[in-house]
């Protein structure tokens, strides 16, 4: 019971945060058909990671807390109807997650009250559950009861947020599994986990706006594309399907891509497809890992991964979304499969090589 609390509320504040991220990006597809204002949603979001910003739990967190607030209000049409509240929100939404994420891992670990792997498992189970919720609940109440939901679940995690930190004996005198996670402005960049980042914050970065536009579809399929790649990516964590060779994941992925545009395909069968690239994608994640032994253990070259692939999905999503404003939204699927095949020639080496020390 001393775990079980904490780290259901840890996984609750991730499902949370999953159904608020994806309901604000169908909201923003629908105000506003331009790619690369779409784009601006994930880079406003990752963008905090990288800013030096103070590591404080209960300001950020409520932060987090009063960006939900005004995500609700726009939903209940307090704010008007400009895209401008969404995206301020969710800039303001990105720099709470930044404050209070490593504090709050930080007091879990040391007061005993998870360990990584447990966090580790929220955050992938909440995840799903956040992008199932995106899609199920919008038939039922629209963005209303979408936020509603969202602001529900990231309370649980709100009093711990608020607690005064406790078990700051239990660092030297309870021994931990693996090193807990660092400062991101700690952490190296490496030029292949960047490229890779680039890679999929570009794929995801227009995804909403694709469904609605090019795909015709609902924010209901919306989210059932969010959960069944989140699916791929759980099991593929477990081991689950073939080895294969390094480039063979880029490939195959960007193949699967091509084939959701294959005529007669149903579109519960396109939902499917991103099952697949979940798996692929959370194998050359690993694989990518694997390759990166000479820069330290398997937790930082986990973090190095994060923090490089985030700055590349930045670049990525800004980069698709100033191209299919010039060139049209139906060319950044052809793009992406053209920049998947590229990536199994570039990426697949042996050893990582850290762009800074």
């Amino acid at each position: 019971m001393k775990r079980t609390l904490p780290s259901l509320a840890w996984g609750s504040a991730q499902a949370g945060i999953a159904l608020t991220l994806g309901s604000t990006g169908w909201l923003v597809s629908g105000l506003s058909p331009s790619p690369l204002v779409n784009s601006l949603l994930p880079v406003l979001v990752a963008l905090p990671a990288q800013l030096p910003l103070p590591a404080q739990a209960a300001a950020g967190y409520g932060l987090q807390l009063a960006s939900a607030l005004v995500l609700l209000g726009v939903s209940l049409k307090l704010t008007g109807a400009s895209v401008i509240w969404p995206l301020l929100a969710m800039l303001l939404f990105g720099i709470g997650g930044r404050m209070s994420r490593l504090p709050l891992q930080q007091q879990l670990l040391e007061g005993d009250s998870a360990s990584l792997q447990t966090l580790r498992l929220g955050d992938s189970l909440g995840q799903l559950l956040g992008n199932l919720l995106t899609g199920l609940l919008f038939p039922l109440g629209k963005a209303v009861l979408q936020y509603a939901n969202g602001l529900l679940l990231l309370l649980p995690l709100l009093p711990l947020a608020v607690a005064k930190g406790q078990g700051q004996d239990a660092r030297s005198s309870s021994p931990r599994e693996e090193s807990p996670p660092r400062p991101a402005s700690s952490i190296p960049l490496e030029r292949r986990s960047t490229l890779q980042g680039l890679l999929f914050g570009s794929l995801f970065s227009l995804l909403a706006l694709w469904v609605r536009q090019v795909g015709a579809g609902s924010c209901l399929d919306f989210g059932m594309v969010l959960t069944a790649y989140g699916l791929g990516r759980t099991l593929g964590n477990t081991g689950f399907g073939p080895r294969l060779p390094q480039a063979s994941p880029y490939l195959l992925i960007g193949a699967l891509l091509a084939f959701t545009q294959a005529p007669g395909l149903p579109g519960w069968g396109a939902v499917l497809l991103f099952l697949p690239m979940g798996v692929l994608a959370a194998r050359s994640d690993g694989q990518l890992v694997a390759s990166l032994q000479s820069l330290g253990d398997e937790a930082l070259r986990w973090q190095i991964l994060e923090r490089s692939g985030a700055i590349g999905g930045l670049a990525g999503a800004l980069a698709i979304g100033a191209v299919a404003q010039v060139v049209g939204l139906t060319w950044a699927l052809p793009i992406q499969v053209g920049a998947f095949a590229m990536a199994a020639l570039l990426l697949p080496r042996r050893n990582g090589r850290p762009v800074d020390a």
